[in-house]
């Protein structure tokens, strides 16, 4: 079912992680729609400066910030409060705030208390925050009036889990579970008229590629703008559930297969994660080939990625830093 209703004028969107990134470039285009904003950040000198570019967009309305850490709870319950005092109600609700930091599944190469506290920074922003966010807000949406949607931006990596980075994925593995389950909860809403939907970008330059020190963006990439306004279709126009972004490098035939073959290691019983398993590599190969009709023996190629960096982005950690996806 499509949304189309809920983008226009004086619509109110909450979007956190938004002082850069995806979520700076969500509220850009909602913005052009003359739609209300209340942006949230933890980076309180990211946050300011978006909140005053967004104030500038000719047409938009009324434009809130708060710094707050979707990782606490309280602090989301104001933030909410604060929004229903301005405005009243959502139209769209973006859970988008995340971060990533290097999180293997053991302590081989560092301390133990060092890589819980690592695991638990990331669950509780990449998850819980997620998880309050919506715990908080959907309540109210599901039973006012006008026609809502809550957007979860997840990860590539939270469906085909590739090895390197263990938190991180189990973090979006989780956030896409969730988002399935409030989908069904809110569509089960008698006369409830909200819906979720699960955002999944691609490879998107932003400050973890080198986009805030003005580093050039890599041809592979899309921009934050074309990841949202495809986004925007999806939601909006076609009314996805499943928001899987392509880029300039892997098209939405190559983002399935990757899928499919890794469902197909339980429906199978091949080994975990057998994509990275050398005595499945050559049949994974041949089967994106076959899938992406390629001829038999060809191989897919998938740019070099560096290691996983550290730190917060609003959103979506970019797969350039990440392992292959």
């Amino acid at each position: 079912m499509a949304n189309s209703e809920i983008l226009h004028p004086k619509a109110v969107a909450v979007i956190t992680g938004a002082g850069s990134g995806l979520g700076l470039a969500a509220a850009l285009r909602y913005a052009k729609t003359g739609m209300s904003l209340f942006l949230v950040d933890i980076d309180e000198p990211s946050l300011s400066e978006a909140v005053q570019k967004i104030k500038s967009i000719e047409g938009v309305g009324e434009v809130f910030g708060q710094k707050v850490d979707v990782s606490k709870i309280e602090e989301v319950v104001s933030m909410r409060d604060k929004v229903l005092e301005e405005f009243g109600e959502i139209h769209i609700l973006m859970a988008n705030a995340g971060i990533s930091k290097p999180t293997p599944a053991i302590p081989l190469a560092t301390s133990l208390l060092d890589l819980q506290e690592s695991w638990h920074s990331v669950l509780d922003t990449n998850f819980f925050g997620v998880l309050n966010v919506a715990q908080a807000f959907a309540p109210v949406m599901a039973r006012q009036e006008n026609a809502s949607a809550i957007i979860v931006t997840g990860s590539k990596q939270g469906i085909t889990c590739p090895p390197g980075n263990a938190g991180y994925n189990v973090s979006k593995a989780a956030v896409k579970t969730f988002t399935e389950q409030l989908a069904h909860e809110l569509r089960n809403v008698p006369d409830g008229r909200c819906s979720a939907h699960l955002f999944v970008p691609g490879w998107v330059h932003t400050g973890l590629t080198g986009a805030k020190t003005g580093a050039p963006k890599p041809a592979g990439a899309w921009t934050p703008e074309q990841t949202i306004d495809y986004m925007v279709e999806k939601v909006f126009e076609e009314g996805d559930f499943y928001v899987i972004c392509p880029d300039n490098e892997t098209n939405t035939v190559l983002d399935k297969a990757r899928i499919q073959w890794n469902l197909d290691d339980i429906i199978q019983n091949r080994p975990a994660l057998s994509r990275w398993h050398p005595n499945y590599q050559a049949r994974f190969e041949d089967f994106i080939a076959t899938k992406q009709g390629l001829a038999a023996g060809a191989r897919s190629r998938s740019r070099g990625r560096r290691a996983p960096l550290s730190g917060v982005e609003a959103g979506f950690p970019s797969s350039a830093d990440l392992p292959q996806i």
